[in-house]
């Protein structure tokens, strides 16, 4: 069965992905992927979830009442790890939070939103948070 899958990292980026998320998984009676990835390059990872964050979101989403699955990774590119999760469960949708980033930034660092939205083959819902 296909699902959603949204790309949760432990700030208002993700939380504004996970909350449109449900909103999609609930108007499509679809279940959700929650990915959290990283590179792991390095020691310290604000994007990496700890257990407690990890718990809020299965708390959160047991409330919602949705089939989900929560999967935490460590990667060359994160962009890439999301995509793979997307293609092993044929996703419907893949949403993301969007942070701004200067031209320069992106060029140095790159942009995961950037890599899913060209590399996705299903829709890319992007949001910003509040």
């Amino acid at each position: 069965m296909s699902r959603i899958v949204v790309a949760w990292s432990p700030d208002d980026y993700g939380r504004a992905a996970l909350v449109h998320a449900v909103a999609e998984a609930r108007l499509r009676g679809l279940g959700l992927l929650v990915v959290n990835a990283s590179r792991g390059d390095a020691l310290v990872d604000d994007r990496f979830a700890t257990d407690d964050d990890l718990a809020g979101v299965r708390a959160e989403l047991d409330e919602a009442g949705l089939a989900y699955d929560v999967r935490q990774s460590v990667g060359a590119d994160v962009g890439d790890q999301v995509l793979e999760a997307a293609a092993e469960v044929d996703a419907a949708l893949i949403v993301l939070g969007l942070r701004r980033r200067t031209p320069v930034g992106k060029l140095i660092m790159g942009s995961v939103a950037q890599r899913i939205l060209l590399g996705a083959h299903c829709p890319v819902l992007a949001v910003k948070s509040a």
